[in-house]
């Protein structure tokens, strides 16, 4: 076994093996860029060097200046983790010339599965079903198009190399083939440095079903259950779960063995995923093969007993597969939310920002996170913005899914948007509870999923103002007796009562209150309601009896601006002050960017005339696209920003003026 050993990523994945390899007394190294100077992975290893600046293409997309770390730390070997430089060939081959172990599958095997295309015709001839479309050599738009015509619509545009979703498009009729063509091109070159595409019969109603394989040295091959991730957003999954519900056995032996094949027939050595689409009559088809660990792997540890980490240790370290088929067991249930920086009421557009206040659930036997951050840190434009993996397990699937709705509702982050309570309304939903599951679950149940806040608007004004008024008893509690009328802070007066205005400023709008302090608590009037109302505070805890209505919130407050959080829901609002200006912002907000990020493409000139839909500008923000369309027919003005530029979310990008007939 190695006594050293380079984690050649960063955030939870780099976390995750570290835990593994100190477990087994290996010491760890860890690389890092000038943006995770103070990230977590780096506290954790045993030593770290600086790789250069936040970019990735300057720091961890840099293999030789990996292997040069590897060499002057005397690492043994190299574990890749996911993403970066885990499916690269170059790298792999790299590492293996300087006499360094590659903690993954041999570089010939990144590369029969790097293509996608290459990889179905090595499917066809392991007799692994495919999905019918093209994956042919010839790139020629023309021949695309036509491609595309005799495989039918819909169908999806796929980047041959890479994945997560990038460099991907459903296209639905022949009319917007040539655009989602341009997209997904240029998504792809940007993401992985290779255009091409290949084109698959677009399945409706499939589910996402993979299997975790892995393979020694030895020849020897075995398959770990399987895991369903059908729940995606823009082909990235949300929520993932093992074993996947309602797979009879039959079907799953019979995609494991198809796994097992697939991978034995590239010489695989390692852990790899067999990704297959399940379609309602029981087939199953061929997807692609991700050569490394996956985002998911911990829901296939927990029914399993096993860490796959350690059998990637073990493995390429030359040694046998810890367990044969036939000792393979499977016990209960898991599932696995992806929690990450990202605004689900606007397309689930990445966040920036810094995690100013995070409390996750009590981790045990049945709930384990997975992350890479701590509070205080940034989330900046430069990664993916995964903040952590919430992994839950129980006896059934029932059970499983119950203790993740209660531990979302224990995962409390304020200072940026997360998608915290959309995980909390999926998990809780009657489709998702009733297995039924397919790619396109989100779209099809959007009621359920992003439903009216559950906590009454007034309830949270009256304890927002109540926490604010303990507030400041507490921060004048020294100033005498407590129980003294002239200790109150409700500027008491003999023989009367003081009734004190309130204003608070919640989704935009002021809202005015009349608090009246009481002997036991306070008197809230918000329009014509009444609130009698009892409260506590003890840490982050705001305990209220409102009307007789006994409830308790959480609370974190920075530079004014309170959040209450209340069964996996957010209730934010500030204290408003009458020289607070919002400002006016009179540019079109389909004009200005919509999160923090990088303009690509710029498609459109100073004067050009322009249809309501045109694509003006794509944006990228963590390797997505995001295309601003024209709102109105009309004639561009200023253009602010050029391609390669760094823009902030709300600024203008376009001035667009619109034609009189519009504007009408």
């Amino acid at each position: 076994m190695f006594s050293k050993i380079l984690i050649a990523n960063r955030g939870e994945i780099a976390c995750r093996v570290i835990q593994t390899a100190h477990r087994l007394g290996i010491k760890c190294v860890a690389v890092y860029s000038e943006a995770d100077a103070n990230a977590r992975h780096v506290a954790m290893a045993d030593e770290a060097f600086l790789l250069g600046p936040a970019p990735s293409s300057e720091s961890y997309l840099r293999a030789d200046r990996i292997i040069e770390i590897c060499k002057q730390s005397g690492a043994q070997a190299v574990h890749p983790g996911y993403g970066f430089l885990s499916e690269n060939t170059g790298f792999a081959k790299a590492c293996e010339e300087n006499g360094i172990v590659f903690i993954g599958p041999p570089a010939s095997a990144i590369a029969s599965m790097g293509s996608k295309s290459a990889a179905k015709e090595i499917m066809s001839h392991a007799n692994v079903p495919l999905v019918p479309g093209y994956h042919g050599a010839d790139q020629s738009p023309a021949l695309l198009k036509k491609e595309a015509e005799n495989c039918g619509f819909p169908l999806l545009l796929k980047a041959v190399a890479g994945g997560g979703g990038k460099g991907m498009r459903v296209v639905e009729n022949l009319t917007e083939f040539d655009e989602a063509l341009e997209s997904a091109c240029r998504e792809a070159k940007n993401a992985f440095g290779n255009p091409d595409m290949l084109i698959e019969k677009y399945l409706t109603q499939p589910r996402h079903v993979e299997i975790q394989v892995f393979c020694d040295s030895l020849g020897n091959g075995v398959y770990l259950a399987e895991r369903d991730c059908s729940v995606q957003r823009r082909h990235q999954k949300v929520i993932e779960e093992a074993p996947a519900p309602g797979l009879s056995e039959e079907t799953r032996r019979a995609m494991g063995e198809a796994a097992v094949r697939a991978a034995q027939a590239i010489d695989y050595v390692g852990a790899g995923t067999v990704e297959f689409l399940y379609d309602v009559d029981g087939s199953f088809y061929f997807m692609e093969m991700n050569t490394r660990l996956q985002v998911e792997h911990p829901v296939t540890e927990m029914i399993t007993g096993q860490d796959l980490v350690e059998w990637q240790l073990k493995i390429a370290a030359g040694q046998e597969l810890p367990l044969a088929q036939d000792q393979v067991r499977i016990t209960g249930h898991s599932l696995e939310a992806r929690i990450y920086a990202e605004d689900p009421d606007n397309d689930f557009l990445p966040a920036t920002g810094t995690l100013r206040y995070l409390r996750t659930p009590q981790e045990n036997t049945h709930v384990r996170v997975d992350t890479g951050v701590t509070e205080g840190d940034e989330v900046s434009v430069y990664y993916d913005p995964m903040i952590a993996k919430l992994i839950v397990w129980d006896d059934s699937r029932e059970a499983a899914i119950s203790r993740m709705v209660k531990a979302l509702e224990e995962y409390r982050i304020a200072g940026l948007k997360t998608n915290v309570r959309f995980l909390r309304n999926l998990a809780n939903a009657q489709p998702f509870k009733q297995q039924q599951l397919d790619t396109g679950f989100i779209d099809k149940h959007q009621a359920l999923l992003f439903p009216q806040p559950h906590l009454d608007v007034h309830y949270g004004l009256a304890m927002a103002a109540c926490y604010f008024m303990e507030q400041q008893k507490r921060q004048h509690s020294s100033s005498g007796d407590p129980h003294s009328p002239f200790g109150r802070h409700n500027s008491w007066r003999l023989n009367s009562t003081r009734v004190r205005p309130f204003k608070l400023e919640h989704d935009g709008e002021i809202c005015e209150l009349n608090i009246t302090e009481t002997t036991t608590g306070y008197d809230v009037a918000i329009d014509d309601a009444r609130y009698d109302i009892r409260a506590s505070v003890c840490d982050d805890a705001l305990s209220v009896v409102i009307n007789g209505h006994s409830l308790t919130v959480h609370c974190h407050i920075d530079e004014g601006r309170l959040t209450l959080f209340h069964e996996g829901e957010q209730f934010i609002c500030n204290r408003f002050s009458e020289s607070f200006d919002a400002g006016d912002h009179d540019a079109d907000a389909s004009l200005c960017a919509p999160m923090n990020g990088a303009v690509v493409a710029v498609l459109v000139e100073k004067g050009q005339q322009v249809s309501a839909g045109d694509t003006l500008v794509v944006m990228e923000a963590m390797k997505m696209e995001h295309s601003i369309k024209a709102p109105a027919d009309g004639t561009v003005g200023e253009i602010f920003f050029k391609e390669g530029e760094l823009v902030s979310e709300g600024a203008e990008l376009i001035a667009l003026e619109q034609n009189d007939e519009e504007a009408a």
